[in-house]
């Protein structure tokens, strides 16, 4: 078993000082791979671990998952930010699993009658495909080699924010807190914006409110749709979402996703002794 721990190499017997031992591939979690149905292709998964889970064989985790989640991607960096933060004990501890990409805008992305938006890559519209496969092959499995609990989370940025933002509206059970930074709202003329109360009015209310935390930064084309979501948000009776907004207008969107994710992080898996994350 790979586990996320750093390695510091001493010299070894016989060796001199100065001298430079072989050097060692440095393992900081997991990865396996997935032959999907859903997809009709093979995908690779990356996982983190926290500190103590390996240590320990009875401890469960919930379990934060990541589109954009490949090596080269943007697993490296929120895999630091979860080390960080739980070590602090600013973030309750999470296994990160991170899906790396294939073809990212197919997945990413929901049907469009927008001419525009066809243009960005060959296929589009794989979203509900993506979910499924996320939903009846990724989940099985992650359960199935760790030892999780029934929570779950996801977070994304840009296409995958618009991602998170439209499992939340089209299949809310699927995860228990949505995190969603610069989500590209703008796909297929705002349909999501604008179908939003309408869909949150026909999602039932029982059980426990899913959460739901957004992040804009400067881009003046990502804000606006963000904020007629949130209106929505606010104007929907009984509602069964908690929400927060943070607009983050010092950052761009090549800047937004790591200082989003801090600030998410802290306050939407706070340590449970602290108060749960509050409603706008």
């Amino acid at each position: 078993m790979f586990l996320p721990v750093l390695f510091l190499l001493l010299a070894a017997p016989g060796q001199s000082a100065g001298q430079a031992s072989e050097a060692v591939p440095l393992v900081m979690g997991q990865t396996f791979t997935l032959q999907s149905k859903a997809l009709s292709e093979t995908r690779r998964v990356n996982v983190y671990l926290p500190a103590g889970y390996a240590e320990s064989t009875t401890l469960q985790l919930p379990v934060l998952y990541m589109p954009d989640g490949g090596m080269a991607e943007d697993f490296l960096h929120v895999a630091g930010l979860v080390q960080v933060l739980v070590g602090n004990g600013t973030m309750r501890p999470f296994i990160l699993v991170g899906i790396e990409n294939t073809q990212r805008r197919r997945d990413l992305t929901g049907p469009t009658t927008n001419a525009e938006d066809k243009k960005i890559a060959p296929h589009v519209g794989g979203s509900p495909a993506f979910r499924q496969f996320i939903r009846t092959e990724l989940m099985p499995a992650v359960k199935q080699r760790y030892r999780t609990t029934a929570e779950t989370a996801i977070v994304g940025e840009s296409l995958a924010g618009l991602f998170v933002v439209e499992t939340l509206l089209l299949e809310p059970d699927l995860f228990d807190s949505y995190l969603a930074f610069d989500p590209s709202l703008w796909w297929n003329n705002e349909q999501l914006v604008n179908q939003a109360s309408t869909l949150l009015k026909a999602k039932p209310k029982a059980g426990q409110p899913k959460f739901l935390y957004l992040a804009t930064g400067s881009d003046a084309g990502l804000a606006p749709p963000v904020g007629r979501l949130t209106k929505a948000l606010g104007s929907t009776p009984e509602r069964s979402i908690a929400w927060h907004y943070e607009p983050m207008p010092q950052e761009t969107h090549a800047t937004i996703y790591h200082p989003a994710a801090l600030k998410a992080f802290r306050l939407v898996f706070k340590p449970k002794a602290t108060n749960s994350p509050g409603t706008h």
